[in-house]
């Protein structure tokens, strides 16, 4: 690594300036030209320097490590820690000083107003994803749909974009997450003018209660079914909803498989990232949600012998999600021995939305055929 702060010396006694960072620390200039994160190569994989101007923190990570705290370099105002990290590795964190979370104001990528992603050198770049900063309002789609739904209760706000002039409807599960924390709107809409993505209709479909709306249940499609997509059709937006695509995350991955296996007249492409396969009722509330049957209830409903030669289903998980790759294994098997035509692919994160976003809009497009 090369620093960026022309006419500073080197501090030998800084232990920044093995990562290119010149000049004494805490001083004016050093913050000036300091950035941040920044790794080195580490045996095999990297050492990654997190920095924070001003009073104790501690780098809150969404998922791959607990918490590390950082600690204070000498008597002066910076902060900072030396994270060890894998090869292959995008991930969501936050500074949390004071009981405060935030975004990192020494990293221009971001997620939303208080979290920053990180990535190690030899993460795979994710294209059409811009960098957005914890200022940065991000822009959503124009068309807005308030869904009052009679099966699940409650309203809630939809958002639709019609992606190069629009086309097969595509259902983000966690739709504000798509919306507020990642320019999904943006980053299609860049695939498609790239020729990555052929035209389609986003659906931007918020949770009211995950837990509730993405276990397997058929309540939520049900709704979607009868209540949602003939909303889609009626709001002049250009949309086929006879040509769906249902991508999630997570527990909203696991509803995707669900509704494949149990709605298949109505879902016949998916888009599955680190599924919650290890999902049965009751599982959430034990110590360990991950430890029980490998494939949980979905595993159960696949071995009935469904036929889903029909589907088209891609399945993607983080590369370090040691503990989720059996449960995802057997269920991309399982579908498989369905007579589905499946896609399997392992991404550079743990269980983590930024380590997904290139999955989402590759899977997308393969879904489609």
């Amino acid at each position: 690594m090369t620093g960026s702060g022309p006419g500073l010396p080197a501090d030998p006694e800084s232990p920044f300036t093995a990562f290119g960072l010149p000049g004494k620390p805490g001083t004016d200039a050093f913050w000036a030209a300091a950035r941040a994160p920044l790794s080195v190569p580490a045996g095999d994989g990297w050492l990654t320097l997190f920095l924070w101007r001003g009073t104790p923190a501690e780098i809150a990570f969404e998922s791959w490590s607990r918490p590390v705290p950082l600690r204070r370099w000498a008597e002066t105002d910076c902060w900072y820690a030396e994270v060890p990290m894998p090869a292959r590795l995008r991930v969501t964190y936050q500074l949390v000083t004071d009981g405060t979370p935030r975004a990192d104001p020494l990293n221009p990528a971001g997620a939303g107003g208080d979290r920053s992603i990180a990535a190690t050198p030899d993460a795979p770049p994710q294209p059409h994803w811009p960098a957005v900063g914890p200022d940065d309002v991000l822009p959503l789609p124009a068309t807005r749909l308030r869904w009052s739904s009679e099966r699940l209760g409650g309203r809630r706000t939809v958002r639709v974009h019609p992606v190069g002039g629009g086309g097969p409807v595509v259902v983000l599960l966690d739709g504000d997450d798509w919306l507020y924390l990642h320019p999904a709107m943006t980053a299609f809409d860049a695939a498609a003018a790239a020729g990555d993505m052929p035209p389609v209709t986003l659906v931007l479909l918020p949770a009211r209660d995950r837990s509730a709306e993405f276990g397997c249940g058929p309540e939520l499609w049900e709704a979607v079914r009868d209540e949602l997509l003939p909303l889609v059709a009626g709001s002049g937006v250009p949309a086929e909803p006879d040509r769906l695509v249902v991508a999630g995350q997570s527990l909203g991955g696991l509803s995707a498989l669900y509704a494949a296996v149990e709605f298949p007249e109505l879902v016949s492409r998916i888009a599955c990232q680190s599924g919650s396969f290890w999902w049965r009722p009751g599982a959430e509330e034990l110590p360990d949600p991950l430890g029980g049957p490998v494939g949980g209830t979905i595993a159960e409903l696949l071995r009935r012998g469904p036929d889903l030669s029909g589907l088209r289903c891609a399945f993607d998980v983080g590369e370090h999600e040691t503990r989720m790759l059996p449960h995802c294994e057997l269920a991309e098997a399982l579908t498989e021995r369905a007579g589905a035509t499946v896609r399997v692919s392992r991404s550079a994160s743990d269980h983590d939305r930024a380590g997904w976003r290139q999955a989402l809009l590759r899977d997308v497009a393969w879904a489609l055929g």
